[in-house]
């Protein structure tokens, strides 16, 4: 449906986002070519940067399911 194809669009943005990111924060030399450190660096942006996807993601699909009450979800 409309939600999936607008979750894809969303998800292929923050792709995006996150290489641009990354590739600044790592890259300090433009070349056509990964140095090793550069890579592990690059390696560990976008593995921090999924894990919060990740993280935000499903605490927007709990959300979603319960609708919790607002007084009840700050006592948890």
């Amino acid at each position: 449906g409309i939600e999936v194809e607008t979750q894809k669009q969303r998800f292929q943005q923050l792709v995006h986002q996150m290489t641009e990111l990354c590739w600044e924060k790592c890259m300090d030399k433009p070349g056509p070519k990964l140095d090793s450190r550069a890579e592990a660096c690059f390696v560990n942006c976008v593995e921090r940067f999924i894990d919060t996807s990740q993280f935000i993601l499903n605490r927007l699909e709990q959300t979603q399911k319960s609708k919790p009450v607002f007084s009840e979800s700050l006592s948890d």
